[in-house]
């Protein structure tokens, strides 16, 4: 999930003072006639996020005299850390805010209360199994359990530059008519000329873009046989990645001077024509809703499709501690902080999508306005990304998978070569976690 390291920091301190002294965790049973108090730990960092959240917390407040729940402000650079450490020492908040890669080590370690039992029918039947699938994890005894609730998701789009797009004479793609990925390189092949290019891949981070859109091809570079998961690079996982390769080698149609950047760093070569199609996350709307000079004119298309429009869903969630001391009142306020209305406000604040089918329903999530409609409609090919469920993928994601994927979009190594590294060097490391 996006962190921004400048909000990071003062939330760090902010995260540390709130657990001190006993102030982030669990709080001991409230004496009779005192309200319940409940601490929720939220990782919101975008100014309009932050105020949805905060807003929310205070309707609840209003309405619930009995039950009050405080606001603490986290950092996704080090919130699982310190849940560690707060799981350790008793000390962490009722309700806990996280992705959900996070939840199956928790899970299995005994840290999070398993919600499958406890989910109100009205918010169960909301949000569709795709969604519960990512939350859903081995408790360590061989059980399965849903550790969360998940309310935000991220797709990938195509954020457009109109000019240009509406020049090249390519077919505008829609949700229900997407590009194939033989149109879209066809497409940015028609808008590269006068030194100009058709796309920019910012390739800094390149594996949850590639692995997520790999889906598009049934390419889910993980196997597991007799319960033991192995890395695989077969033909369906090289489809995006050889794409993606020629559209910069072979057809030249890719801004070269893209790949080392991060997601947002091509924005102003962007703004100036430099290329007309930049594949983002669909959170990337917003700086460009924002930030755009006067007169610029963009949309956002669906990401381009290959034998399926599927991607690999990650989804932001809302957890119980085990230790909790007031786990049915938690509940509640996650029931009440993930309604329909109430995911619709926190996925404008955040620019994603809402899992809740309420809430994609609702008119500012539908809106043509800044791609809304397209984002939204995009959640429909989302399922469980196939990493989610591997033990020591951020080891091999972060060790093998980010190096080598920079080096083949380099060009400094063939595919060949790369499909031989992220297995041979991945199955190392996964090994260590399957003894």
């Amino acid at each position: 999930m996006r962190i921004t390291s400048a909000l990071a920091a003062a939330a760090i301190l902010t995260l540390a003072a709130a657990c001190g002294g006993g102030g982030g965790g669990a709080q001991p049973s409230s004496a009779p006639n005192e309200p319940v108090k409940i601490n929720f730990l939220s990782l919101a960092w975008q100014k309009e996020s932050v105020a949805a959240n905060k807003q929310l917390v205070d309707e609840w407040n209003k309405a619930n005299p009995n039950i009050q729940v405080t606001y603490v402000q986290g950092s996704w650079d080090n919130v699982n850390d310190q849940l560690v450490t707060q799981f350790a020492g008793g000390t962490a908040p009722d309700v806990i805010h996280n992705d959900s890669p996070a939840l199956a080590g928790f899970a299995s370690d005994g840290y999070l209360l398993d919600l499958k039992d406890k989910l109100p029918a009205e918010l169960k039947s909301d949000i569709p199994q795709p969604a519960w699938d990512t939350v859903t994890f081995d408790d360590g005894k061989g059980q399965q359990g849903m550790y969360g609730v998940p309310f935000l998701q991220e797709s990938q789009v195509i954020i457009a530059n109109k000019k240009l797009l509406d020049a090249s004479g390519a077919r505008v793609p829609t949700p229900d008519n997407p590009w194939t990925w033989d149109e879209f390189s066809a497409a940015a092949k028609k808008m590269t000329k006068d030194g100009n290019f058709g796309v920019a891949w910012p390739m800094k981070s390149p594996v949850n873009k590639t692995l997520n859109l790999a889906l598009n091809f049934g390419g889910t570079f993980f196997q597991t046989a007799d319960g033991k998961t192995t890395v695989k690079v077969g033909p369906e996982e090289r489809e995006v990645l050889q794409r993606i390769h020629d559209q910069l080698y072979k057809d030249k149609s890719a801004d070269p001077a893209a790949l080392g950047q991060g997601t947002a760093d091509p924005l102003p070569a962007f703004y100036k024509g430099k290329f007309a199609l930049l594949p983002a996350g669909v959170y990337l709307r917003q700086q460009v809703a924002e930030q755009a000079p006067e007169g610029f004119e963009w949309v956002t298309l669906p990401a381009p499709k290959g034998t399926s429009a599927q991607q690999g869903a990650v989804s932001q969630t809302l957890s119980i501690a085990q230790d909790s001391k007031h786990p049915d009142e938690a509940m509640k306020f996650i029931a009440f902080f993930l309604n329909g209305p109430n995911q619709a406000k926190l996925a404008k604040g955040d620019w994603l999508l809402p899992t809740s089918q309420a809430a994609a329903a609702d008119p500012a999530m539908t809106a043509k306005e800044n791609g809304w409609d397209v984002a939204t409609a995009s959640a429909k090919n989302l399922v469980v990304a196939p990493f989610l469920k591997v033990n020591g993928f951020d080891e091999w994601k972060s060790k093998v998978a980010t190096p080598v994927l920079q080096e083949y979009f380099a060009n400094k190594i063939t595919i060949d070569e790369a499909a031989s590294k992220l297995v041979e060097d991945g199955n190392k490391v996964l090994e260590r976690y399957q003894r």
